[in-house]
């Protein structure tokens, strides 16, 4: 679809807005309750998502995973989308848009804090404290990101490390020194 095409390239250069990126996606889900989106989703994943997945993405995971670390996905896509992906690699925490319910219909609107930009930082930080986690657990965090988009909070953890990153992403973190990560696929 056109609309989706041109959302995508703005996200890559970084020139849409975050409330008008998350309400995109979420308003095409208006109408219709999550059981209706289930069968939609899994098919979604199995179809699109995984085969995109290289193995070298799921063993830093499971790396992080085998030293006891907490693994948490933070998206800026709705959670709706991304929980499946999040289970299906293993990720028991899931940061991500949240779909406003209305009788247990999508309204084809957003809620609460939007998890994109400086709202990721927001977000995790309310969900440390929900969990009274340290507040300063960031300082001890890697974080691990594609999109010039996550820069407050790559630059809010200890270890930032920029995955086949978008140009923007990879000149910042050239110059910032930090890890450049390229997946083998």
């Amino acid at each position: 679809a056109p609309r989706n095409a041109e959302m995508a390239r703005r996200y890559g250069e970084g020139s849409v807005g975050a409330a008008e990126f998350c309400e995109f996606y979420v308003s095409t889900m208006a109408g219709r309750s999550l059981a209706d989106w289930r069968p939609w989703c899994e098919r979604f994943l199995v179809d699109v998502i995984a085969p995109r997945i290289p193995a070298s993405a799921r063993a830093l995971v499971e790396t992080h995973r085998a030293r006891g670390e907490r693994v948490v996905m933070t998206t800026a896509t709705n959670r709706v989308l991304t929980e499946l992906t999040a289970r299906h690699l293993g990720i028991d925490d899931l940061l991500a848009t949240e779909v406003e319910l209305i009788d247990g219909v999508c309204s084809g609107r957003t809620a609460g804090v939007l998890n994109m930009r400086d709202g990721k930082v927001t977000r995790l930080h309310a969900w440390l404290a929900d969990r009274q986690l340290p507040a300063d657990a960031l300082g001890r965090a890697t974080f691990y990101s594609d999109s010039s988009n996550d820069l407050p909070l790559l630059q809010a953890v200890a270890r930032p490390v920029a995955v086949d990153p978008d140009a923007r992403l990879r000149a910042h973190a050239l110059a910032a020194g930090w890890s450049v990560l390229e997946l083998a696929r």
